[in-house]
């Protein structure tokens, strides 16, 4: 167990959630990161709409820098690099939070991240898959609009886990998720509509770990295998067997490919400093 005075020597890692979880996604990376001698610290702070933070506050319109604000402002108060690690929409945040702050960034990890703001820059090739997008945004949106909330939350659940996989769910996961779900067509805009250039990330030269399901849909895959093309130091993994949410449903292998990376890049920065 990590304690207060070697969390103050330990390296954060901040763990973003994907749309519809929370911090418990990554109990188990945080395990994982306990077993390796206290080096690491887990930070996992959950997104507006969250029972824990609340709703936006409807001030403006959404957009993916006033959800990645929380994570700038972490990485700001650390007195080293952190690492960051996202899934799905948790990863589109956490490339926000890396162009914002380049310098605080020691390695990032990225899960299927749905920055679909990248497959309108695609041309045919990614036409198909930005159609599925919005599709499922469209559908998504109705049901919110509707008040069919319990709908609403079913469909985008079958979307990204499989069909069967929210009837999978326990009911009171069911009962969160509709809570939630007025938030998912803010999430779904922020990430279609976020400005930044695909050419912006070829500023980004952090070591980045991207992975996918060998089961990925469609949209998450392209944008998983078209990342280490823009990014000057990712690699791209495939988990076997696992889908859009293998964080949760192939946690064991997600996790340590997470740890090997984070390892990694600690390993090359020492043998700089020391060479």
């Amino acid at each position: 167990m990590t304690t207060l005075d070697d969390e103050s020597r330990a390296a954060p890692v901040i763990a973003l959630h994907c749309s519809g979880a929370g911090a418990n996604q990554w109990r188990q990376l945080g395990e994982t990161l306990d077993s390796l001698s206290g080096r690491y610290a887990l930070i996992a702070p959950e997104h507006y709409g969250c029972d824990s933070v609340g709703p936006w506050s409807g001030e403006r319109a959404f957009t993916l820098a006033d959800e990645a604000a929380r994570t700038v402002a972490i990485i700001d108060e650390q007195r080293g690099k952190v690492h960051l690690v996202g899934h799905s929409y948790g990863g589109g945040v956490a490339l926000r939070a890396a162009l914002e702050r380049p310098h605080g960034v020691a390695s990032i990890t990225l899960y299927e991240p749905s920055a679909f703001h990248l497959l309108k820059g695609m041309g045919a090739r990614g036409a198909a898959e930005f159609a599925e997008i919005l599709a499922i945004a469209s559908l998504t949106a109705e049901g919110v609009v509707a008040g069919d909330l319990r709908g609403a939350a079913s469909s985008f659940v079958d979307y990204w886990g499989g069909r069967g996989a929210w009837s999978a769910l326990r009911p009171s996961v069911q009962a969160m998720l509709t809570r939630w779900v007025p938030k998912a067509p803010l999430d779904f805009r922020a990430l279609i509509h976020e400005p930044t250039p695909a050419s912006a990330y070829a500023d980004l030269r952090i070591p980045t770990l991207v992975m996918r399901g060998e089961h990925a849909p469609a949209p998450t895959r392209l944008i998983a295998e078209t990342l280490p093309a823009l990014l000057p130091s990712a690699q791209l993994i495939v988990v076997p067997d696992a889908g859009h949410m293998g964080p949760l449903t192939h946690a064991h292998a997600v996790n340590a490919a997470i740890a090997r990376h984070i390892e990694a890049c600690d390993s090359r920065a020492d043998e700089t400093l020391t060479g």
